[in-house]
């Protein structure tokens, strides 16, 4: 049985899973207010089930907003601590892959990075799997385009999906429907399921470029 979490984007979710089995998930789209929202849709989601009956907590660790992965990753930290149970790390881009474990075309998974960026992994999804193609990245909407020229069929998903879809122009992508556009706990869920569990001492942020504070304290001290 795993508790899963996100909260790595706008979006927030929360999922209990007993193998292929969806006890109890919720989802909201409310804004960046995860430290209102995040535990008390837990509480939802548990439903009465002990922590300690949990065999993992399975939470998104980046990429993402910088402030909603370290609240997922602080939250996720403390109920395994609190209840001694392993957790395991999921990436954002995956977990929105997995939205698409159906369906027979490549899943281009785009967060709104800024500064004309996007965060971004491309999978495949085939025949019920989905295969990893690239390692998640910080891509330019250029360099995106070119890589996505070789398929024939792309569906692309996530927080940055229409920014990045309107910027790219290609006939051979379509736009995910706004239901599987983002990352949710059954998609951390099952992107957790074939990965290794570690100590909550060890579950840490995954940030794939130093944020907005670190770039300015960079600047400042360069410009002295």
């Amino acid at each position: 049985m795993i508790l899963s979490i996100d909260s790595s984007a706008v979006t927030a979710s929360a999922a209990l899973t007993d193998g292929e089995k969806i006890i109890k998930n919720e989802f909201i789209n409310a804004g960046l207010t995860h430290s209102e929202t995040l535990m008390p849709m837990i509480k939802r989601v548990m439903n009465g089930v002990s922590f300690n009956e949990l065999d993992a907590i399975a939470v998104v660790t980046g990429p993402g907003s910088f402030t909603g992965v370290r609240i997922g990753v602080a939250t996720a930290k403390g109920l395994a601590f609190d209840a001694d149970v392993p957790c395991i790390a999921v990436s954002a881009l995956e977990a929105i892959a997995y939205n698409f474990v159906n369906e027979n075309a490549v899943i281009c998974a785009v967060m709104d990075a800024r500064r004309m960026q996007f965060y971004n992994a491309v999978f495949k999804a085939e025949g019920g799997q989905i295969k990893r193609l690239c390692r998640d990245r910080a891509i330019s909407v250029d360099d995106l385009r070119k890589e996505l020229m070789q398929f024939n069929h792309v569906i692309i998903a996530g927080d940055g999906a229409e920014l990045c879809y309107g910027s790219l122009e290609l006939d051979n992508v379509i736009l995910a429907v706004p239901e599987m556009r983002y990352q949710n706990g059954i998609g951390v869920s099952r992107a957790a399921d074939d990965k290794k569990s570690i100590s909550a001492a060890a579950l840490l942020p995954v940030y794939l470029r130093p944020s907005q504070a670190e770039r300015e304290l960079k600047l400042k001290r360069s410009g002295n």
